[in-house]
């Protein structure tokens, strides 16, 4: 019985690591077993590296939000526990009462985003700007697979990873949200594809398609911070700078450079094989989700900016509040927000 077991269990491990699925013709494991120059090619043995780092990263949350944050959650608390009592209301998230620490949990889990965010870019666009794939994509698939890893790229593409590794397990402890399993597919698919490519050693355009998308993740979560606080027209500046930026790098730059070189440029230097249709087809799908996002971007804005005004709480408010309440509808029903919200009430001033 234990022999055949570890039959199957041998066979199970030979298809899920075969050859012929994961590399190009006439490229074999051991190929790619020699030290290369840097830090090797990518095996599947430095994901596991992964998990102690995104403990630690979980652990620089814990530090930022209950000791580098404390004065201004302070300030914040007092400020919404004034607002809370003076409308008698508190804040009503999709029907449903909130107290102003549920709300002050969400915004330091909004800082820390909007943190990570913004000096993870800064990092991939410092490293990506000395890249020679970055100015021109095609070295993207120069000499490819046999591409060994440098220091910047493996830190880069290992830290994202991380990253959403420690969202995945703060779901568990955080404030359960009403969006909790749609939360959790999204980051265990985007955990796929970045374990994926880097196993595969499509790490060069990996980076790029990481990088275009940090580009506007720390625009929303800085409208979100500009929203909590109340700065409404800077609210406003931030989620315009975010939409353009999204429409952009998602409608633009990710079909016609990334799609481009994924599709066709390799299809010429390196020729499709069973671990390229898939890798391909899952960038096709996230395509699928930039349109529809950008869709319901558009055809909400145009909604809120015609119908002029909307009914708050307690009087009617002109185009300014019909702005916010769509701002903070779509703030948190993005998948980069913690919150599913149909609705957050207007106050009185």
């Amino acid at each position: 019985m234990a022999s055949a077991a570890a039959g199957a269990l041998g066979l199970l491990w030979g298809w899920l690591w075969s050859e012929r699925f994961w590399l190009p013709q006439n490229v074999s494991w051991a190929d790619l077993e020699g030290p290369g120059d840097g830090y090797g090619y990518p095996r599947a043995r430095h994901i596991l590296s992964v998990f102690p780092l995104a403990a630690g990263l979980f652990s620089v949350r814990l530090l930022f939000e209950r000791i580098l944050m404390r004065k201004g959650w302070r300030a914040c608390q007092s400020n919404w526990t004034a607002m809370s009592e003076k409308s008698n209301a508190g804040f009503a998230i999709g029907g449903i009462r909130t107290n102003p620490q549920r709300s002050l949990n969400s915004v330091k889990a909004c800082r820390w985003r909007f943190t990570f965010y913004l000096c993870v870019f800064c990092y991939g666009i410092r490293f990506l700007w000395s890249s020679p794939w970055f100015w021109d994509t095609r070295q993207c698939w120069h000499s490819y697979p046999y591409q060994p890893l440098t220091r910047e790229l493996y830190y880069y593409y290992i830290m994202e990873l991380a990253f959403y590794w420690s969202l995945m397990f703060s779901q568990f402890i955080d404030i359960k949200r009403k969006d909790f399993l749609i939360m959790f597919v999204h980051h265990l698919a985007t955990i796929g594809l970045i374990t994926f490519s880097y196993i595969n050693n499509m790490v060069r355009v990996g980076t790029l398609v990481l990088c275009l998308h940090d580009a506007s993740d720390f625009l929303l979560e800085a409208a979100k911070l500009a929203n909590y606080a109340k700065y409404q027209r800077l609210c406003d500046t931030l989620f315009v700078i975010f939409s353009a930026v999204f429409m952009v790098t998602r409608l633009g730059i990710y079909p016609f450079w990334i799609l481009n070189t994924t599709l066709f440029e390799s299809w010429e230097m390196i020729g499709p094989y069973p671990s390229w249709w898939l890798f391909n087809g899952l960038l096709l799908i996230l395509q699928v989700l930039h349109v529809i996002w950008s869709y319901l971007i558009a055809r909400i804005a145009f909604k809120a900016l015609i119908r002029g005004k909307v009914t708050c709480q307690g009087r009617i408010r002109p185009r300014l509040c019909t702005l916010h309440s769509f701002l903070t509808s779509f703030f948190f029903s993005m998948p980069g927000g913690n919150w599913t919200v149909s609705s957050l009430a207007c106050f009185q001033r």
